[in-house]
């Protein structure tokens, strides 16, 4: 299938999805008329992707785990050797969460009480 009905089938823009590919994310053969010719996986595969960046991880840690992440009813059915690195990226979120409580409640002492 060519890009715009990926895009379509997707809903992820055409720009979206060279990124992806720039990135690593997606692959795509090119015709012989210099096309990009996704087959019927692509769709899954942005799905994947698109629910991995909704879960704030970057296209870094995307590349790492989008070859063991598999579609399952619960979610997703991931390699066992991946656990640690999602992990860690739970626990560097949950850093960055911590952080921002903190800013927020200094930021709130400095406004005076109405």
């Amino acid at each position: 299938m060519l890009i715009g009905e990926l895009s379509r089938r997707t809903g992820a823009s055409a720009r979206s999805l060279r990124y992806y590919e720039a990135q690593g994310l997606l692959r795509a053969p090119r015709g012989p008329n210099g096309y990009r010719a996704y087959d019927e996986e692509a769709v899954a595969t942005v799905a994947r992707i698109r629910a991995l960046l909704g879960a704030g991880l970057s296209t870094e840690v995307i590349r790492q785990v989008l070859p063991c992440a598999r579609d399952d009813r619960a979610g997703f059915d991931w390699c066992a050797e991946l656990r640690e690195i999602l992990d860690g990226e739970l626990a560097e979120m949950d850093e960055r969460i911590a952080a921002l409580r903190r800013s927020r409640g200094a930021l709130a002492g400095l406004l005076p009480r109405p």
